[in-house]
């Protein structure tokens, strides 16, 4: 604890990028896989070839991903955008196969009724399909977070900078402290994040609070017509 509060200015700075190497990957994943998943969804063969192709990335080491990657792309091995790219690989491998899970959990007779007033394909997955999936999706979605901290420190073993230099420069310097400290601040990172979405995925779900009070039909009316719940308010 000793180095940990000594040496808070250097490992804020570390923090900050740790932060910034393990977040954009997600963002960009989040870009890809939404579509991408959404899109198998509908295609059964492609979603089981999908599933399988993520699979496979998934296993691939992300010592083995670094080493491959700046050879591809032209880019040195120490390049920050490095670590970037193979998280970005493992986030969309993550995600693309949360996507269809998560739409899976939306009730077949919300998608009916839905499709029964005459919602077009795309206003249904805009207003309906993706709204109710996002409980199950934002689970998934804390999953990957809480992975990309832990996987940005092993790019401290190629130079990339974060939070993992206090485990290798602890190592070197035969340092415990300076290794715990670095223990101790990704797993309070982790546990922020987490928190972090945890919250807005309370925020962006508001009626699934709301259902637990009322019971489940007031849901699957105010999924496929919010004006429904407004008037009810209004009329109480």
């Amino acid at each position: 604890m000793n180095y940990l509060i000594d040496n808070l200015g250097e490992i804020a700075g570390f923090t900050r990028t740790h932060l910034a190497l393990a977040m954009a990957p997600l963002l960009i994943g989040l870009l890809i896989a939404i579509p991408l998943g959404a899109l198998v969804h509908r295609v059964p063969w492609l979603r089981r070839v999908t599933v399988t192709a993520a699979g496979i990335a998934y296993t691939i080491p992300s010592l083995a991903l670094f080493v491959i990657i700046p050879p591809l792309v032209g880019i040195s091995t120490i390049d920050p955008l490095n670590v970037v790219i193979a998280l970005t690989i493992y986030s969309v491998a993550l995600l693309v196969v949360a996507v269809p899970a998560a739409l899976d959990s939306v009730p077949a007779t919300v998608l009916d009724a839905a499709d029964a007033i005459g919602y077009t394909r795309l206003r249904r997955t805009l207003t309906v399909d993706f709204p109710l999936a996002l409980p199950v999706f934002l689970a998934n979605l804390r999953v990957v977070a809480v992975t990309n901290i832990s996987m940005v420190t092993v790019g401290a073993l190629i130079g990339v900078g974060g939070l993992g230099k206090l485990f290798t420069q602890g190592y070197q310097r035969d340092y415990p402290d300076e290794i715990v400290a670095g223990i101790i601040v990704v797993l309070a990172l982790a546990l922020v994040i987490d928190r972090a979405l945890f919250l807005i995925g309370r925020w962006a779900t508001p009626w699934v609070r709301t259902t637990k009070k009322r019971g489940g039909t007031q849901l699957l009316r105010t999924a496929v017509d919010p004006s429904m719940d407004t008037a009810k308010g209004a009329g109480a």
